[in-house]
């Protein structure tokens, strides 16, 4: 029986599909350390707020900067929980949400910027190996397809523009089997994956390996710089320090200026149980590659180490208020919509389960990639606004945030793109309108051979624009 014809999917294949699923992050089903509760007063010289990639290689780099330096990380929850444990484990070498994205707001610095990425990634990769750090590493590179007729002019310019090496259909697909694919373009170095929850598990066992401290369940309320330490209350204890670096991420900020510059944005994600051999063949994809199309509203896919596919992306979702809660993940919608594409992708995968469903709040900003500052007389280090492409950034983030507080001029520290802060978001509800416009306006243009309408031209006009 077809259960996948004419780009429409069999509903009950669908539901089939996705009946055996758990509603749960696949990453983070797997034993997790547990570290104690913040419940006294202690002194530190650097305390770290969220125990996400970006705060847990700020206290491993701070602590071998620095060693003796009492350093210490405080969680609202557990190491790992949000973002970091979350995501689809895509190590991009990229800063800047991409080359475009990167070229339109800092051409006289994009290709410092994209060395610096690349430096970072092998840096990155060095840390693992040198650490020892169990986070199932791949340096497999990247695969972006072209799946409309306008997309394929896209891919050859990048290619034209030293972005990686063209693809024709027959190549392509000769990688990855799927009808859906038109082109490619293929990078080899500029990305790896890694087992996401395993990465921020394994920093958090080198980070207590070279003296740091980590408080789980001791979530950070205020912080207070009147006096001559800082002092922030957490949990039910308080830590005073001579400096702090906020990476919280999509989550309210300490800082009352930093609250208009990002917004949650709710990205949904599949995992399908292991592939066997000879469904992996009726696909290819030996070579084990990181893919995404090439559409505005895109997927991203990759293998994991017992051959599942993580398949995720298209519906980004925004929640009236900024809110980050719960209760969004579970949207039905957004994964059979997910569960439809994987199918007309893979229609010859129509035996295939899901064995994971989940979602998780990205941090945006107006500029798409980390914004960074100082605050509390440059006593206090932030940075936020990774959106969705911080696996690799959360790491350049994280020794930015030390040079900015170490009061350094480094080739980081002196990037304009450092130095500027985004244009803030509107309060509601124009957020919302402007928010929900866009990501409609960014739909059509899918389906429009990528013709941009006059609310996302002017977008482009002032330095607001996204093309991904």
């Amino acid at each position: 029986m077809r259960t996948v014809f004419d780009g429409h999917v069999d509903p009950a294949l669908i539901d089939r599909a996705l009946t055996p699923s758990a509603f749960a992050p696949m990453w983070l089903d797997i034993p997790r350390p547990r570290y104690p509760r913040l419940t006294a007063t202690l002194d530190c010289d650097l305390l770290v707020v969220g125990a996400g990639y970006t705060g847990l290689w700020a206290a491993l780099h701070a602590a071998e900067r620095r060693p003796g330096q009492r350093v210490v990380v405080v969680d609202s929850d557990r190491v790992g929980w949000a973002a970091s444990g979350r995501n689809g484990g895509f190590v991009d070498a990229s800063l800047t949400h991409g080359a475009q994205n990167g070229k339109s707001r800092w051409p006289h610095e994009f290709d410092r910027l994209e060395r610096l990425g690349m430096e970072n990634l092998d840096g990155m990769q060095a840390d693992v190996e040198r650490l020892g750090l169990d986070v199932e590493w791949e340096r497999t590179g990247m695969l972006q397809v072209s799946t409309e007729p306008h997309q394929d002019a896209w891919l050859a310019r990048a290619s034209a523009e030293g972005a990686g090496r063209l693809l024709s259909r027959h190549e392509v697909t000769a990688e990855v089997n799927s009808p859906t694919f038109r082109a490619g373009l293929f990078s080899a170095d500029d990305c790896a994956v890694v087992h996401p929850a395993k990465l921020a598990f394994e920093l958090a066992r080198a980070c207590t390996a070279a003296g740091v401290e980590i408080f789980e369940d001791s979530g950070a309320t205020s912080i207070d710089s009147g006096g001559r330490r800082l002092r922030v209350d957490a949990g039910a204890g308080t830590v005073t320090a001579a400096r702090a670096v906020l990476a919280t991420n999509v989550f309210r900020s300490l800082l009352r200026r930093n609250r208009f510059h990002t917004v949650p944005v709710y990205d949904y994600v599949l995992a399908t149980e292991p592939l066997t051999d000879e469904q992996l063949d009726r696909i290819g994809w030996r070579n084990r590659q990181a893919i995404g199309d090439s559409a505005n509203q895109f997927h991203y896919y990759r293998l994991t180490a017992d051959h599942r596919i993580v398949w995720g992306g298209y519906d980004a979702v925004y929640h009236f208020g900024r809110r980050v809660d719960p209760a969004y993940e579970d949207r039905p919608d957004s994964y059979r919509r997910l569960a439809a594409h994987f199918f007309i992708t893979f229609p010859q995968l129509d035996d295939v389960r899901f064995s994971h469903r989940w979602a998780g709040a990205i941090d945006t900003n107006t500029r798409f990639c980390a914004h960074w500052g100082l605050a509390r007389h440059g006593r206090v280090a932030y940075v936020n606004g990774f959106t969705g492409l911080g696996v690799g950034a959360a790491r350049f983030a994280a020794d930015t945030c030390l040079d900015l507080l170490d009061g350094h001029r480094t080739e980081r520290t002196e990037l304009e793109m450092v130095r500027r802060r985004p244009v803030p978001f509107p309060p509601e509800p124009l957020a919302a309108m402007g928010i929900h416009a866009t990501r409609w306006s960014l739909n059509r243009a899918d389906h429009a051979a990528g013709r941009r309408n006059m609310l996302l031209r002017g977008l482009d006009r002032v330095g607001l624009g996204f093309d991904s």
